[in-house]
């Protein structure tokens, strides 16, 4: 049995970015993420019986990677080429849907076990590669890269996805003491709203058809706080990074002011005013978690527990997808 895991994610600068209808327009993207000790965990075993065994919020029975309904598993069987006398079977820490890049993560933990399964040895990069073609070439989902390359490589890491559909893998040098306060500050509270990021990307993409000027200008900004994010962060200044997760959620709240982001925002300004020093949503939007950074904690718990908002705890994953079985 193989089973392998792999760490969903946090947006801390540039995300939005990584869409290939913005970089491959604009040139590049520029974003920073982090992987956090929240995972989807993927097993695979032989099947003696003579098909493929899925289980995961289903479960299919089927002869041929072909026949497959969860178009993630079809897909990664395919680019892998095994075939019958496979059993695939799927958990996770956090549900789908909730901003946190679990379909990147998914697909990443599949490729990661089955080529483990069939002995292979790929290089983390490459799998996220892979990954990503699968996502948004094969199965033309209206997402970005991030979610699978942070989930493959781990760590604080900052990327930038150029026209050519290169990624370049920067990591951040960090001061211990900055690290050990990131660690400590960070928060997640969920808004118990879920949606796939795919279907908002879907609707800014197509709400923009009219005008890329507007949203590039709006991407714009938002790559050039990646940047700045990174400044922040390698001169340990961590009041300037709580004050641009505000600046970006700003952004993206112009670029789709729903009704649930009205709410959204509201919750923000709240947490702010607790004494948070600055918060912004995680993922593409509609819902999902509000990501705060606050080193005085209480008033700001007390107020998300007040508006029914959980808090969900987590630390900083540096490993990346990893099989943590092989037998």
């Amino acid at each position: 049995m193989i089973i392998t895991r792999t760490p969903l994610r946090i947006s801390l600068g540039g995300g939005g970015t990584d869409v290939p209808g913005y970089y491959r327009r604009a040139g590049r993207g520029f974003l920073i993420a982090a992987a956090i000790s929240k995972y989807v965990y993927i097993a695979v075993n032989q099947n003696f019986d003579d098909d493929i065994l899925l289980k995961y919020s289903q479960v299919e029975r089927v002869k041929r990677p072909e026949d497959i309904v969860h178009p993630l598993l079809r897909e990664c069987l395919l680019e892998t080429q095994l075939g019958s006398t496979i059993e695939i079977s799927s958990m996770a820490d956090i549900p789908a849907g909730t901003g946190l890049g679990s379909s990147g993560a998914f697909t990443v933990g599949v490729l990661k076990a089955l080529h483990a399964f069939k002995h292979e040895i790929v290089p983390n990069e490459r799998i996220a590669a892979r990954a990503c073609e699968i996502e948004i070439v094969r199965l033309q989902q209206s997402i970005g890269k991030q979610d699978q390359y942070i989930a493959a490589i781990g760590g604080l890491t900052a990327f930038e996805f150029h026209a050519d559909e290169r990624v370049e893998v920067i990591p951040i040098a960090l001061a211990e003491s900055v690290r050990h306060r990131i660690e400590d500050n960070l928060l997640l509270f969920f808004t118990g709203v879920r949606r796939p990021a795919s279907e908002i990307l879907a609707i800014e993409q197509s709400d923009a058809n009219a005008s890329h000027s507007k949203l590039d200008e709006n991407l714009d900004a938002v790559r050039a706080i990646g940047h700045e994010t990174m400044d922040a962060l390698t001169r340990g200044d961590l009041a300037a990074f709580g004050s641009l997760l505000t600046q970006q959620w700003t952004l993206k709240f112009e670029r789709s002011p729903t009704d649930v982001h009205q709410t959204i925002d509201a919750w923000i300004r709240a947490g702010i005013a607790a004494g948070a020093a600055g918060g912004k949503l995680v993922g593409a939007g509609g819902g999902g978690f509000l990501l705060f950074y606050a080193e005085e904690k209480a008033d700001l718990r007390l107020a998300m527990n007040e508006l029914g908002l959980p808090e969900v705890r987590f630390g900083i994953d540096y490993l990346g997808t990893t099989t943590v079985v092989a037998g």
